[in-house]
């Protein structure tokens, strides 16, 4: 009896996985063109990048080196954005660089992401000593410089794609947590969830129930931004020397590779420098996008 009374209020609460993952598609065909182009281009870049790219990303050609881009006097179709130092084709190592950063950001969101929004409904709905710890411990994360501690870190265990991804983790998980606990504060004063409590309900099922399908359209937004986010500070890092090692083609590292000759042949940073640029624009302003579409309360403005 008690499961029976507790169904048909909770149902009109939370819509399904499935019905809210089929909104989420539909509400795709009304996405920005430009962004929305923009991301599937990279999409299909980084998983075809083996078939798309017309030379491997670590070919190295010295006869044929610092080539310039096809539209100049010296240029050919060959190398349509021209070659580095050591005559590697542009394109093909920013398509390739296109799955490092993509494959980089999803790590990190699936690792730091889904760690984040476990903590941040402990911390939301048990409160108390839960929510003084966990809070204790993401404002610890956030208050330390990203970059500096990545420097330390690189420094003292070494450039690797692993260890990029386990420095970054932590500080995607700490934004994620603080996120998640604001909803789900807001969320378990809803009478919805008290009369779960009435009824009986475990807390795990309340939890996975009736809390986290109504924190998953804010979940997938800050997934998106932080997509964005994550691409910019993965090249920063290469830029630095403390990211993705070489030969990999990360972006940030191509940049770097060509800030020495950039007065001479500034294809070897403007090209790796659009690529970053266009790709977190298009992420941010689809996240800005899915974020006013899925909060009912900026569609309401």
């Amino acid at each position: 009896m008690a499961q029976a009374a507790e169904r048909p209020l909770l149902v009109a609460e939370a819509l399904p996985w499935r019905r809210r993952a089929m909104s989420i598609l539909v509400g795709l065909r009304r996405a920005p063109l430009i962004p929305t182009i923009g991301i599937a281009l990279i999409i299909i870049c980084a998983v075809f990048a083996p078939w798309i790219a017309p030379f491997g990303p670590t070919k190295n050609d010295i006869i044929n080196n610092f080539a310039p881009p096809a539209w100049h006097e010296d240029g050919s179709w060959r190398n349509v954005l021209g070659t580095d130092k050591l005559g590697r084709d542009i394109l093909s190592r920013i398509i390739h660089g296109t799955r490092v950063s993509l494959s980089l950001s999803i790590a990190v969101i699936l690792l730091g992401g889904t760690s984040g929004t476990f903590f941040g409904l402990a911390s939301g709905f048990l409160g108390g000593k839960t929510d003084a710890v966990v809070q204790r411990g993401v404002e610890a994360i956030l208050a330390l410089p990203l970059i500096l501690v990545a420097l330390v870190f690189m420094s003292a265990f070494g450039t690797s794609f692993t260890n990029v991804i386990f420095i970054l983790s932590p500080f995607v998980a700490a934004r994620f947590a603080r996120m998640v606990r604001g909803e789900a504060l807001s969320i378990k004063e809803l009478d919805y969830v008290a009369l779960a409590r009435v009824v009986g309900s475990p807390t795990h099922r309340i939890v996975v129930k009736h809390i986290l399908p109504n924190v998953f359209n804010t979940v997938v937004v800050l997934a998106t931004l932080e997509v964005g986010h994550l691409i910019l500070v993965e090249s920063s890092l290469s830029f630095l020397g403390v990211g993705i090692p070489p030969p990999r083609p990360a972006w940030g590292l191509m940049v770097a590779d060509g800030r020495d000759y950039i007065q001479s042949h500034y294809w070897l940073t403007l090209f790796p420098g659009l690529a970053i640029l266009a790709s977190v624009m298009c992420l941010n302003l689809f996240g800005d996008w899915m974020r006013d579409t899925l909060d009912p309360r900026r569609r309401q403005m």
